[in-house]
This record gives C-alpha cells, sequence and structure tokens, in this order.
C-alpha cells in the first residue's frame, strides 16, 4: 500500500489543478505542492540524509508546514513535529531525543521568536547538522545569524535550485514515519514512533467516519496546530488523501475564525472543547455574524482533545444546527481511535464507537484484568492499525504501555450497552477526597449550567484531614455577579456532598496549551 507520502503523490496526480492549501490570498494547487515537496525531498537527500533518519519541523500553520512535511516523507526520513512554543533548552532535549540530523524552523515573529529559540537549541545538539529557517518570503534573509561552525541556510535559498520532481522512497508498512512527543505531564516528553500504516490508515479512515468523497471535496478550517496529532491527522493528512481544501489559520481567534469560515465556504471544522466555547461566546457578543450562512455551509463539526461539556455541545448544536461529532485519541494512537458514527442521532457526552480496524477494552486501573460488569469504571486499552510502534529508545516505558498489541492510554471510561464510550476522567487527574473517587470532568459538566458560569476547571488540592479537597476555578459569563459564596451554596444543591467544590477562584483566562487543552498543572 501506499506511504503517507504517496498519498499527497496520488491525489496531485488526479487533481493537480484543485486548491490544496489556502492561507489569505495565497493559494497552493495540489501540484505545487507536490512540486515544492519534492524540491525539500531533493534538498535533503543532497545535504546527505538517509532513509530513515529523524528530521525536526517546528511551524505554525502555513503552507510550508505541509511542504516540508510531505519533503521529510518524500526523501524516506521520519518527522519529529515540534510545538512553536517550546524554548531552546526544550528544543534541544527534542533535537537529541529524536536524534534529528536536520531541522527547519519557521522565522517567528517578534512576539513568538520561533527561529531564535530554534537556533539556539540547535546549537547545543551538535548531532543535529543542518539548520534551515522557514521564511514567508522565500527572497528574505535569515532573522538569525549562524556561525561557519554551525551555518544556518533559509528554505528558499537551499530549494532555489532544488528540481521539483522526486518520486518517494520506498518505504514498508513498519517504517517509523512521525516521531510526535508527548506532553510530557508526567515527566520528560516522549517520542511515540509512529509506523507509515499507523498515519496513513488513520487518515484514510476519514471516508467512513466522516463520509469524504474526493468528488465532492471538503474546505477545512485548519485552526488546530498541525505540529499535533489532532491537526496533522484529522485536518491536513485527511483533507490530502480525500482532495480537500485546507485553509490555514497561524493563530485561532474566533472572530477571525468565523470570518474565514463565511469568506471561504468552511463545511469542516475541528477544533477542542475551549474553541467550540470561543465560538460561541463571539456569537453572543456580536450578533450582526451572519450564523444562517455560517451553519448553511459547515457539513462537519468535529471534537476532540479533550472532553466536550455537554452545556457546550447543546449550544453549539442550537446556534449552528450541527450536531458535533466527537472522537477519542491520543499521540500513541495516530490520533483517531473511536468517533460518533455519522448520521446518528447523537449520544452527547459520548467520544462514539472504535473506528474500523481498532479494539477497545476497559482495564483495572491496577492490572491487566478487563472490566466487563455493565456500565463499569476501567482504564480504556486500545489495540489496531493506530497503536505506535512504542516509546522512541524507551523500552522500559513502551514494556508498560504496550501489551499484545494493547496500549493503555491512563484515561478512564465507561461503556454502554451498545458498546458507545465515555470518557470519565483522566486516572491521573481524579481527586480522591476523603476516601472517595471525584472525577473532575464530572463536576465541571455541572458547573457549566449555572448561568453564571462561563467556563471552568476543577482540581484536587492538599488538605490535612481530607486527602485532597475539591477546587473550581472559573471564568464568569459576561456581565455576571455570581460570588463566591453563591456559587458554592448552588453546588452544593447539585451534587453529593463529597463532590461539590469547597474552594472557588474566579479569574479572567485560564492557562492552555498551544492546542486549547487547558493546562490543569498550572493551577493550584
Amino acid at each position: 500500500m501506499a506511504n503517507l507520502a504517496q498519498l499527497l503523490e496520488d491525489t496531485a496526480a488526479t487533481y493537480p489543478d484543485r486548491e490544496a492549501l489556502v492561507l489569505g490570498p495565497a493559494r497552493v494547487t495540489y501540484a505545487q505542492l507536490d512540486a515544492a515537496a519534492s524540491q525539500v525531498a531533493n534538498l535533503l537527500v543532497a545535504t546527505g540524509i538517509q532513509p530513515g533518519d529523524k528530521v525536526a519541523l517546528s511551524c505554525v500553520n502555513v503552507p510550508h508546514f505541509t511542504i516540508v512535511y510531505f519533503g521529510i516523507l518524500k526523501a524516506g526520513a521520519a518527522v519529529v513535529p515540534l510545538n512553536v512554543l517550546l524554548r531552546s533548552r526544550e528544543i534541544a532535549y527534542h533535537l537529541d531525543d529524536s536524534d534529528a540530523r536536520a531541522y527547519f524552523c519557521f522565522q517567528g515573529t517578534p512576539e513568538l521568536p520561533i527561529a531564535d529559540e530554534g537556533y539556539a537549541g540547535f546549537v547545543e545538539t551538535p548531532g543535529c547538522e543542518h539548520f534551515f529557517v522557514i521564511t514567508l518570503d522565500p527572497a528574505a534573509a535569515s532573522p538569525v545569524q549562524g556561525t561557519p561552525q554551525r551555518p544556518v541556510r533559509t528554505l528558499g535559498q537551499a530549494v532555489a535550485d532544488q528540481p521539483a520532481t522526486f518520486r518517494s522512497v520506498e518505504t514498508a508498512d513498519d517504517d517509523t514515519a512521525v516521531i510526535l512527543y508527548t506532553s510530557g505531564t508526567t515527566g520528560q516528553p516522549k517520542g511515540a514512533e509512529l509506523r507509515h500504516r499507523n498515519m496513513r490508515d488513520n487518515a484514510l479512515v476519514a471516508r467512513d467516519v466522516f463520509q469524504c468523497d474526493p468528488a465532492r471535496p471538503d474546505t477545512y478550517l485548519c485552526v488546530l496546530p498541525l505540529f499535533h496529532s489532532f491537526g496533522q491527522t484529522v485536518t491536513q493528512n485527511s483533507a490530502i488523501a480525500f482532495g480537500g481544501r485546507c485553509v490555514l489559520l497561524p493563530r485561532f481567534e474566533a472572530g477571525a475564525a468565523i470570518q474565514i469560515m463565511l469568506d471561504e465556504r468552511v463545511t469542516v471544522f475541528a477544533g477542542v472543547p475551549t474553541m467550540y466555547w470561543s465560538l460561541l461566546d463571539a456569537l453572543a457578543r456580536d450578533p450582526s455574524i451572519d450564523v444562517e450562512t455560517l451553519a448553511g455551509n459547515l457539513r462537519i463539526a468535529i471534537s476532540g482533545g479533550a472532553a466536550l461539556p455537554v452545556e457546550v455541545h447543546r449550544q453549539f448544536e442550537k446556534q449552528f444546527g450541527v450536531t458535533i461529532m466527537e472522537g477519542y485519541g491520543l499521540s500513541e494512537t495516530s490520533p483517531v481511535a473511536a468517533f460518533s458514527v455519522y448520521g446518528q442521532p447523537p449520544r452527547v457526552g459520548s467520544i462514539g464507537v472504535p473506528v474500523r480496524g481498532i479494539e477497545m477494552k476497559l482495564l483495572d486501573p491496577a492490572s491487566w484484568d478487563e472490566i466487563t460488569e455493565p456500565e463499569g469504571i476501567g482504564e480504556v486499552a486500545i489495540r489496531g492499525h493506530n497503536v505506535m510502534k512504542g516509546y522512541y529508545k524507551r523500552p522500559e516505558a513502551t514494556e508498560q504501555a504496550l501489551r499484545d498489541g494493547w496500549f493503555r492510554t491512563g484515561d478512564l471510561g465507561r461503556r454502554d450497552a451498545d458498546g458507545w464510550y465515555y470518557i470519565v476522567d483522566r486516572s491521573k487527574d481524579m481527586i480522591l477526597r476523603n476516601g472517595f473517587n471525584v472525577y473532575p470532568r464530572e463536576v465541571e459538566e455541572v458547573l457549566l449550567t449555572h448561568p453564571g458560569v462561563s467556563l471552568a476547571a476543577v482540581i484536587g488540592i492538599p488538605h490535612p484531614s481530607h486527602g485532597e479537597e475539591i477546587k473550581a476555578v472559573v471564568i464568569r459569563e459576561k456581565g455576571a455577579t455570581v460570588t463566591t459564596e453563591e456559587l458554592i451554596a448552588w453546588a452544593k444543591e447539585q451534587m453529593a456532598s463529597y463532590k461539590y467544590p469547597r474552594v472557588v477562584e474566579f479569574v479572567d483566562a485560564l492557562p492552555m496549551t498551544a492546542t486549547g487543552k487547558i493546562l490543569k498543572r498550572e493551577l493550584s
């Protein structure tokens, strides 16, 4: 079967003049995308990169990400996408840990000097031999200056004389295509080593899950960072596999996203729950937005990356007339493992059923014993074409996470009588209060039904006698005046005595990752 790069080559051969990438007025056809990726592949071969070598990429959502990504794959190398928010020390760690031999780094901005941090990390990594700066203008000079020992070239300069044709290096299904680093919430980040078949088959799942059809190409709004597994597979790779059109937005801002959705007639929106919350907030603040046209264009709304609050789900369906399809996965599963069923009535709060070729089950968190009782809560385990090889150069961590092809996710879930799964919470986020297990998501769902609450994050804080106490960090609705005492009293009436928060803190914003996940570890 085709490797990941050949998905692009096949689509480019079939639909050469169809738009592939859009960024403002810039339009890139499939033929142009394939030609530019071929130049990158030729550059890598010319610099001595061999099949199987690792090549790192730090880039925001601009066409260059996709061009370099597929250029690396064409050359038979493995892509190591890095979060653009990493600092130099963290970049050096990732370059060294992944054994990256070359590094492509976006120029950045004064507010986010990606190239400065990238080059500083590169200098600290002797094993990484080549540094290329990606500039939006191919003729522009590099914003960072190298040294004779550690030179810098811009991508535009480096590919200027490279041929625009390149036939992908043949790879085996089990060869590594991408190494995705986990967030490192429980220690140093680990690289999930993903095969070509992992990434390829996960992209092709879009035919079943989203009813994608090359004869009726979709327009995707790519607001999820492409360096993240969700953005790569569900937007970029799935769109390319089926001849879709990716409208790129380098930084999510709800008002800008809505305008682009209107201008470009976006049919597919994929985001994390906080993005949906932001879209609803923008609609509430600006009644002049043409919601009817917005909703009329939209065919599918997709949510993943974290649990979608039930109230956000209901409000979005009410405003847009589109049911959000919830999915579930992790970097280690390429990432998609489960999704709602297209065309079926929604089961709000469910992540759906395993996608084609995937098995899921629930395990005792303390062992590998399966939990089979109805509605029993256990740790979700996954097996199928999407599961990683393992953690790169970490056999012990791999052995702990994988057994007989089954991957332990660390997420607690339950399964209903029809086989639909529901995530209860992260096993590591569970709060143990006075001997009772409290799942933060359940408390958050209740808090979001209060008319004065816009967004909430629930965490456990140390307590001298209870072990942990429940704390809610809350953003009020615009104009709301609910007080700490009022919200605690209201919550006490809505939940069991061991569940409701005794501590409430009101804030203007919650700390989030680049993908829009709430960073609970930064709350206290």
